[in-house]
C-alpha cells in the first residue's frame, strides 16, 4: 500500500547528505540479531507512539536520541525524528495528533529502512527475519 510512497521518500532522503549519514552500526545489528526483528517492530511502534504521536510531543525537536537503538537511527535517517521533520519531509502537519494511517506509514518507512540497512550490511542472522 505504501510501497511507492516509501520508495520515493527513501530515494529523496538518500540524496540528503545529512539523512544519508545515518547507518546501522555493528552493535545495533548485533542487537537486532539478538532480540529478533519482531522485538524491533514492537519497539518501533512504541517509539512512534511515545515520541511522535501527540500533537505537541515532549521536547519536540530533541526527543529522539542519535544513538543506542536501531529505530532511533532510522528515525533520523528517514526524517521521522520530530514533528518538524515530519512536516518538512512528509507533509504531516504539526500541532495535531498523528492519525493511525500516518503512524502506519511512519512504521512501514522505518522498518523498510532498517531491513534495507540489514541487507546492505550483510551482517544479519537470517533465522530472525
Amino acid at each position: 500500500m505504501y510501497n511507492e510512497r516509501v520508495n520515493s521518500i527513501l530515494y529523496k532522503l538518500s540524496k540528503s547528505k545529512f539523512r544519508n549519514s545515518f547507518h546501522l552500526r555493528k552493535y545495533m545489528i548485533d542487537y537486532i540479531n539478538e532480540k529478533g526483528l519482531d522485538k524491533i517492530k514492537e519497539h518501533t511502534i512504541n517509539f512512534i507512539n511515545e515520541k511522535l504521536a501527540d500533537e505537541y510531543p515532549k521536547n519536540d525537536g530533541r526527543q529522539t536520541p542519535t544513538k543506542n537503538h536501531p529505530t532511533f537511527i532510522a528515525m533520523h535517517a528517514c526524517a521521522c525524528c520530530c514533528r518538524g521533520c515530519l512536516e518538512k519531509w512528509h507533509g504531516i502537519q504539526k500541532g495535531r495528533k498523528l492519525t493511525n494511517e500516518e503512524k502506519n506509514y511512519i512504521y512501514v518507512l522505518l522498518m523498510t529502512w532498517i531491513i534495507r540497512e540489514l541487507k546492505n550490511k550483510k551482517m544479519y542472522n537470517y533465522k530472525n527475519y
